[in-house]
């Protein structure tokens, strides 16, 4: 913990405190300006940078800057290539930095449980130490470029059924050994500035104030020292998520949320020492991604990041089978592309990741 970030915290007042506990709207983080401290740019998504050009949103409905669209975490495990799925990570983060974002909400280390789960594609695979190393590598390379990451969906958003309201009821070993696993790899290894909590409930307990998987599993035994923030509008019961271990709110909830966690301290319900630890961490995230944000506003090379994406791809892909050797293709071979998707690619998954690409190659002109 920055020692600045505990200073700053005990010069400000209570109100000033609660409402660092939300957004500012939709992607922006709150500030205390009195204090010089700004408020900072979190956007989407896993494979690319996703910031809205205008008002923003989260279905991904309203116009983005053009970036890199990546592989999704889905091809890119394929790979079991550290060292590449890494440099993906030092690119995203030099689109950030161009684009004064301070961090990027990915990696998707979730384990695919269900076929029809929709956020498959985000999630690198149904192995938890694959899963687990790949995430590592993706966060290293983005936070070494002084953007943070921020792990999701953290723990055991598996189907699409019901997924803001399931309850997952998973046994102890279950849940060690394989849902948690990939997390624990990742925070152990990575120390990601940010841990997204998933809207579901496990065992009973909403993640967002589910003080077990939060406080005594992430913070206290894997030793995470960045700040949980939650799936947008997963926020349930503010003040039993701050004494959980959540410290951010997102997206903006007005001020609503903040005014119940003042009311409960100035009734001495709730012990004013656990909003500052909370806030503490929040103020560091704050400072790191200033203090990044200071550095002069550079381009990135788009060519050189699209080579990349396409190298990336290219070594992911796994042939299963090639029977009669007919791979390698001979160049005097004449062959028929008869598919919508051959004209009009299906390269990404929707939603709140959507990327729009600078560049698009078909299968005619790849």
């Amino acid at each position: 913990m920055n020692k600045k970030a505990k200073e700053l915290v005990k010069q400000m007042t209570l109100e000033e405190k609660c409402s660092l506990l939300s957004g500012k709207d939709f992607w922006h983080l709150k500030g205390v300006e009195r204090l010089g401290i700004p408020s900072i740019m979190v956007t989407d998504g896993p494979h690319g940078l996703r910031k809205q050009a205008g008002k923003g949103d989260h279905v991904g409905l309203g116009e983005s800057v053009k970036a890199t669209c990546f592989p999704t975490a889905s091809l890119l495990a394929s790979s079991w290539d550290e060292n590449l799925i890494k440099k993906v990570g030092e690119y995203l983060g030099e689109e950030c930095l161009s684009e004064e974002v301070s961090v990027l909400l990915g990696p998707g280390a979730n384990i695919k449980r269900h076929p029809l789960c929709g956020r498959n594609f985000e999630y690198f695979s149904e192995d938890p130490l694959l899963s687990g190393k790949m995430a590592s590598a993706w966060i290293n390379g983005i936070q070494e470029k002084g953007v943070g990451a921020s792990l999701k969906h953290y723990v055991a958003n598996n189907q699409e059924a019901f997924r803001l309201v399931v309850n997952a009821v998973i046994d102890e070993r279950t849940l060690r050994e394989i849902y948690l696993k990939s997390f624990e790899i990742a925070v152990k290894e990575s120390q990601p500035w940010t841990v997204m909590c998933s809207y579901n409930q496990v065992n009973g307990d909403y993640l967002a104030e589910n003080k077990k998987l939060l406080t005594d599993v992430l913070k206290k035994e894997w030793q995470h020292k960045g700040l949980v923030v939650t799936d947008w509008g997963a926020n349930n019961d503010r003040v039993k998520g701050l004494l959980a271990g959540q410290e951010l709110e997102m997206p903006a909830s007005k001020g609503f949320n903040d005014k119940l966690v003042y009311k409960q301290i100035k009734k001495g319900i709730v012990d004013e020492k656990i909003l500052d630890e909370r806030v503490e961490r929040i103020v560091d995230l704050i400072l790191k991604a200033s203090n990044t944000l200071k550095e002069p506003r550079t381009n990135y090379n788009r060519e050189l990041h699209h080579e990349l994406a396409r190298k990336v791809a290219a070594e992911s892909m796994i042939l299963l089978k090639n029977e009669n050797d007919i791979l390698p293709i001979k160049k005097d071979i004449k062959v028929g592309l008869i598919c919508e998707f051959a004209k009009k690619p299906r390269y990404q998954g929707s939603g709140s990741s959507i990327i729009p690409p600078h560049v698009i190659r078909d299968a005619y002109s790849a």
